[in-house]
């Protein structure tokens, strides 16, 4: 009679495993261990799946006795929480992602050497008179634009100076941070030379800066170790006082970062780009820093002197309201090349950050008409990875490099004449991207619902 029952209750077990619409993986090993074989194999909802996502956790560990049956009795219970996920969500691991098979934060299966030997040799040569011509095109523009203004003196052409003339200190900043790389050629002193002058017109600390913006492509995608725009551990962003979060988190205000950055670094980072004492520097750059805050001092005088000769009035509407549209550009460019994509991000610690994982977190953008005009800064991936490639061979090397770095390069949504899409996607990430956990070496930005 029992060797009957236990016939009988195989039989029920097999039909309902094999005809039940949600057959599971676990299912089908409880009927293997009673030596049955499903009459199909089991075929997941077309417009649904299950998300296993560790954070946060959607479906509970399933019983013990679930998965090691014991004769005579069947003891067996369903997972007490399942939650359906739609299709269209693509979540894997816990995160967005636009390939459900693909996980971002995974070592990739290619080299730096594999991509280098993709682009082109001609991509790595410096042409110094080539790269001199983009400066003088630059300053041109420049003083055209500011005599212009001035001749005109009218409320109609102030606000497009305005938005003109800080596009164009942007693309000298560019040039300058090209000296600072040393793409821009392969003389040292020439880079100095005209990274100095190109910086210190624009209020910028050319050693300062160049030392702390080496810091950041030698650590780019670390948590701690990264220098720009790196995401807060938990325990750092729960310490900022309501000022300082609403200044980080809350527009325009980080989009006016950059000359507090420059004095005083991110939060839970001590230092400033105009110290030689700082921890940014060396002991044997202590010198390039005072050069450098001399040269910016030297331009911080100019500009008092001038406001006497024209008036100070006439001094922020020719440079004051440029330079915050420069830093607004800067801060803009800088914060969406390593945030802001639909998929989520990963940033790393320890062991599991190298300089390849880190650099293919980074961002490349399209900015439409301004893509000539700051010098194709936008095709930041390959920047990131090779910053000695000149400005003007980065999207041939970036083209050369995408076969190589498939799924791991994440095409950019095309522009419009003028960038205005980036707009969105900048106030998305600041509702979304706070910080990190304090532990795991493989972490994504998380949210405070608060």
């Amino acid at each position: 009679m029992c060797h009957h029952n236990l016939i009988l209750s195989k039989v029920y077990i097999f039909y309902l495993f094999n005809f039940h619409h949600l057959l599971s993986p676990m299912a089908t090993k409880l009927l293997s261990n009673y030596g049955l074989t499903p009459l199909l194999k089991p075929f997941p909802n077309p417009t649904t799946r299950i998300s296993t996502s560790t954070f946060p956790t959607l479906i509970k560990s399933p019983p013990s006795n679930l998965l090691r049956p014991k004769f005579p009795a069947l003891k067996a219970s369903a997972p007490t929480s399942v939650q359906i996920v739609e299709k269209d969500e693509k979540q894997v691991n816990g995160l967005e992602t636009g390939d459900p098979g693909f996980n971002p934060g995974a070592p990739p299966p290619f080299t730096l050497a594999d991509i280098r030997a993709a682009i082109p040799k001609h991509c790595w040569v410096k042409d110094p008179w080539r790269s001199m011509s983009y400066v003088l095109r630059d300053v041109a523009v420049v003083f055209g634009l500011a005599a212009v203004a001035a001749c005109l003196n009218s409320m109609v052409v102030w606000p497009l100076y305005w938005f003109a003339q800080g596009t164009m200190f942007w693309a000298l900043f560019v040039l300058g941070h090209d000296c600072g790389h040393g793409s821009f050629s392969n003389d040292p002193k020439l880079n100095s030379v005209v990274g100095h002058l190109l910086h210190s017109f624009i209020l910028v600390p050319y050693h300062g800066w160049r030392i702390s913006h080496r810091t950041h492509h030698q650590n780019h995608g670390h948590v701690e170790n990264d220098e720009s725009w790196h995401p807060l551990p938990e325990k750092i962003y729960r310490s900022l006082d309501a000022v300082t979060r609403m200044l980080r988190f809350t527009l325009p205000f980080p989009m006016l970062a950059f000359p507090i950055y420059l004095w005083g670094r991110s939060p839970g980072k001590k230092g400033s780009h105009f110290d030689p004492g700082s921890d940014l520097f060396r002991a044997n750059e202590k010198t390039d820093v005072i050069v450098s805050t001399v040269c910016w001092s030297a331009m911080a005088a100019l500009l008092v002197g001038l406001s006497f000769v024209m008036g100070p009035l006439q001094l922020l509407k020719l440079y004051g309201i440029p330079y915050l549209g420069f830093v607004m550009w800067l801060d803009l460019v800088t914060y969406l090349h390593h945030h802001g994509h639909e998929d989520k991000l990963p940033w790393y610690r320890g062991k599991e950050w190298s300089y390849l994982r880190g650099g293919l977190t980074t961002l490349d953008r399209d900015y439409g008409w301004i893509n000539n005009i700051h010098h194709d800064i936008g095709t930041h991936v390959i920047h990131h990875l090779f910053p000695q490639i000149p400005h003007y061979h980065l999207i041939e090397a970036t083209e050369a490099a995408k076969p190589v770095l498939g799924k791991y390069y994440r095409e950019p949504k095309k522009s419009q004449p003028l960038p205005f899409h980036l707009l969105g996607l900048l106030v998305s990430s600041m509702k979304r991207d706070h910080y990190v956990s304090d532990e795991g070496d493989v972490v994504y930005y998380q949210t405070d619902s608060r």
